[in-house]
C-alpha cells in the first residue's frame, strides 16, 4: 500500500472517529484505537506500517504531550500544589500498586509488571474535563484540583518512565548502580529543562545570565515575536522537538522532552513590548495555541493513536484469555483509584465528602500518557507480551468508559450538596 493511500484511509477512520466521539461523550481516544483495530482486522490496513507512518505517528505523539503540556498554566499549576499534592500522592501510589500486584500475579515479570503499573497511574484529565464540562463543573473547585493533581501525576508518570524504561530495555539484572545511573541521567535532565524555565526563556534576563553574550540580549521570546509573530508556530514546534532531542540524547523517550517543553512556555513569551501593538499581534499566543490544538488532536496525533489500534490484531482465545484478567484489573483499580483520591482530597485537600467523591471519579480515566507507555513497552521495546498489551487496553478502555457514567450519576447529589434548598 502506498504510504499516502495508507494516511488517506487513517484520516478518514479520524474524522468518522470524532463523529462518534462527539455523539456518545467519550473520550476521541478510544474511537481512535478501536478504528485502527477495526482496519486492520478487516484487512484494510496492513498489519505492518509503512516507515513513513511510523515516523508520522511518532511525530504525532510528540504533538499531543507538547500540546499538553502546553495547555497547562505552570502560574495555576504552581498555586494548586499546595492543596492538590495529597490527590495526586496517593491517587497515583494506591493505582501503581495495585496494577503491579495483579500483574506480578499473572506474568511473575517485574518489568512486566513496572510497565503495567507506570501505563495505570497517570489520569486522562482530557476526558475528565470534558466529562465534567459536558455537565456544567468546568469551573468547579473540583476541576481545578483534578487537573492539578493528574498533571502531578503525569509528570511523576514521566520521570519514572525516564527511569524505568532504559533499566528495563537493558535487559540487564537491576543493581544499585544501574538505578543510579539512569536516576542521575533523569535528575540531569529535568534540571536542565527547569534551567531553560527559570533563566534561559525569560527575557529581560537579570543577573549574571544576562551578561552573557547573546544569549543575555536573545531569547524565546524574540524568537515568537519576530516579524509580528507570524513564524510563532515554527519557532515554538522548534523548541518542542529540541528539548524532545535533548530527552532523547539522554536516553528517554523525546514526547518527555515536548512535555516538559510545553509546561515551561507562557503565554508572557509571546507577548510584544511595543505599546501600539495591533488586535492581531495580541492575537498571536491563542492563534499559535489553537495550530498547536488542531495538530495535536485532530490531524497528526490521532495518527499515533490509529497506529497503534493497528497493533491489536484479534485472536479469540487471546481475547478469552485476558478478559478476565482485565475484569480483575478493572475492578481492582476503580475501587482503589476512588478511595485513595477521595480519602487524599478530603483530608489532605480540604474538600468536603461529595467534592472528594467526584475528583476520585475524575481521576477513573486513562487515555494519552497510558497509550504512550504502553507505545514504548510493547511496540518500541517489546517489553510487553501481547495478552499483557491487551489486558492493559481493555482495562482503559473499562475505566474511560465509567469516566463520563459515574460523573454524571453523581451531579444531582453533587450539586444538592453545593446548593442546599
Amino acid at each position: 500500500m502506498h504510504p499516502l493511500t495508507h494516511l488517506a484511509i487513517i484520516w478518514a477512520a479520524v474524522f468518522v472517529a470524532v463523529v462518534g466521539a462527539k455523539k456518545t461523550r467519550l473520550t476521541p481516544v478510544l474511537f481512535f484505537l478501536f478504528m485502527g483495530f477495526a482496519l486492520v482486522n478487516t484487512g484494510i490496513l496492513p498489519r505492518e506500517s509503512d516507515q513513513f507512518i511510523r515516523e508520522f505517528a511518532e511525530l504525532g505523539i510528540i504533538f499531543i504531550m507538547f500540546a499538553l503540556g502546553f495547555d497547562e498554566s505552570t502560574d495555576n499549576f504552581v498555586a494548586s500544589v499546595k492543596k492538590s499534592w495529597g490527590i495526586a500522592l496517593f491517587g497515583a501510589i494506591g493505582p501503581f500498586v495495585i496494577t503491579y500486584l495483579v500483574a506480578d500475579y499473572i506474568w511473575d515479570d517485574i518489568n512486566v509488571s513496572l510497565m503495567c503499573a507506570l501505563a495505570m497511574t497517570a489520569t486522562a484529565v482530557s476526558l475528565t474535563m470534558v466529562s465534567l464540562r459536558s455537565e456544567g463543573l468546568q469551573s468547579s473547585v473540583v476541576a481545578t484540583r483534578v487537573m492539578t493533581s493528574a498533571v502531578i501525576d503525569d509528570i511523576g508518570s514521566l520521570v519514572a518512565v525516564a527511569i524505568v524504561v532504559p533499566i528495563a530495555v537493558s535487559g540487564d539484572a537491576v543493581t544499585l548502580s544501574s538505578v543510579a545511573v539512569i536516576a542521575g541521567k533523569a535528575v540531569l535532565f529535568f534540571v536542565l529543562v527547569t534551567l531553560l524555565g527559570g533563566w534561559v526563556f525569560p527575557h529581560p534576563l537579570k543577573g549574571w545570565v544576562a551578561k552573557i553574550p547573546f544569549l543575555g540580549h536573545y531569547g524565546v521570546r524574540h524568537m515568537l515575536t519576530f516579524d509580528e509573530g507570524r513564524h510563532a508556530t515554527l519557532a515554538i514546534l522548534l523548541v518542542a522537538l529540541v528539548v524532545g532531542l535533548i530527552a532523547s540524547y539522554f536516553g528517554f523517550h523525546p514526547a518527555i522532552g515536548a512535555y516538559m517543553a510545553g509546561l515551561i512556555v507562557k503565554e508572557e513569551y509571546f507577548r510584544f513590548d511595543r505599546a501600539d501593538r495591533s488586535p492581531e499581534v495580541d492575537s498571536v499566543y491563542a492563534d499559535t495555541r489553537n495550530i498547536v490544538e488542531k495538530a495535536a488532536f485532530s490531524w497528526v496525533g490521532p495518527v499515533f493513536f490509529v497506529d497503534l489500534g493497528a497493533k491489536i490484531i484479534f485472536e479469540a482465545d487471546l481475547v478469552v484469555t485476558v478478559l478476565p484478567y482485565a475484569l480483575a484489573l478493572f475492578i481492582g483499580l476503580f475501587v482503589v483509584q476512588i478511595s485513595s483520591a477521595g480519602l487524599a482530597a478530603r483530608y489532605t485537600g480540604g474538600m468536603t465528602w461529595h467534592q472528594s467523591l467526584m475528583i476520585g471519579l475524575g481521576m477513573l480515566g486513562r487515555a494519552e500518557l497510558a497509550f504512550v507507555v504502553m507505545d514504548i513497552a510493547f511496540v518500541q521495546n517489546e517489553i510487553l507480551p501481547p495478552d499483557a498489551f491487551f489486558t492493559l487496553m481493555i482495562t482503559a478502555f473499562f475505566l474511560n468508559v465509567a469516566v463520563p457514567i459515574t460523573i454524571r450519576w453523581w451531579r444531582p447529589f453533587y450539586e444538592r450538596a453545593e446548593n442546599p434548598p
